[in-house]
């Protein structure tokens, strides 16, 4: 039985998280259902696409994924299905696809066209459901939906490279739980791009000249912990995703602050690195 997996911005407070979880196992008692998250920001698309493209890859091929983000159906708002890189994802055409098949191409998509069988205001609970569980008993896409080739596109967040291959002009894409700034700045990228040159980043007035491997090797551990630059300072690093992201070593963001509060950086601010 495959896994299905819930990301959406219900919360936790109220009962739609619950709901669902119970839809799935009223059809499939033996189901195993994974949290990927709850607390993405309402209608955040970029948002969710980090957290689910950074997270399906550990699962095992043939996993279901439903993300309840922006689900609601209207005529500009069709519910897909999708088989991408092995994994199912059940979701609306609301761009999510396109950030999360940046690296593959879609083997399937079909516009699921069974709501008229299903009378429902919670699509995530009815709609998403029967698909998943349709899918778990080992059903195909064809049955639940109409085979299409169009899935809508987000545009005006991938980096820009200009100044002859001197500068690369990105953006935030996401705020982490400790305030952390990621940007759609790769490794790959950067590497491409910079060839071993020495290079400036800029986020406002947070000016970073050396990217660390780890957060900690921001940190001098030959001084003495009393006299050490530690807790507070600011850093850049590759994240475990491959990402550039700009960080606050140790940062809480409720009590000291975190690098999105400390920087005064937020979605979509521009993170600009130049090359020497």
């Amino acid at each position: 039985m495959p896994i299905i997996t819930l990301t959406t911005d219900f919360g936790i407070k109220d009962h739609f998280v619950s709901a669902v979880k119970g839809a799935i196992y009223t059809e499939l008692p033996e189901a195993t259902i994974v949290d990927i998250s709850h607390e993405i920001s309402p209608f955040h698309i970029t948002e969710a696409a980090y957290i689910i493209q950074n997270a399906y890859k550990s699962f095992p091929k043939g996993s279901i994924h439903i993300v309840g983000i922006d689900s609601e159906l209207n005529p500009e708002n069709k519910h897909i299905a999708v088989l991408l890189d092995d994994h199912y994802f059940i979701c609306a055409n609301n761009g999510l696809i396109s950030l999360i098949a940046s690296e593959f191409r879609p083997e399937k998509i079909v516009e699921i066209n069974i709501h008229d069988a299903i009378g429902t205001n919670f699509p995530v609970l009815d709609v998403f459901v029967a698909v998943a569980c349709h899918i778990a008993r080992g059903g195909t896409l064809e049955v639940i939906g109409k085979p299409t080739a169009e899935i809508k596109l987000i545009k005006g967040i991938t980096p820009i490279v200009n100044l002859g291959d001197k500068q690369i002009v990105g953006s935030i894409i996401y705020i982490d739980n400790y305030g952390n700034l990621i940007t759609n700045i790769t490794r790959k990228l950067f590497e491409d791009i910079g060839k071993g040159r020495s290079f400036k980043i800029t986020a406002r007035s947070a000016v970073f000249s050396k990217i660390y491997e780890r957060y900690s090797d921001a940190i001098n551990f030959d001084v003495e912990k009393s006299k050490r630059e530690e807790d507070g300072k600011k850093l850049a690093v590759f994240n475990s995703s491959g990402y550039l992201e700009l960080a606050i070593y140790k940062s809480n963001p409720r009590t000291v602050g975190g690098a999105s509060s400390l920087f005064g950086l937020y979605f979509r601010d521009t993170v600009s690195i130049t090359f020497e």
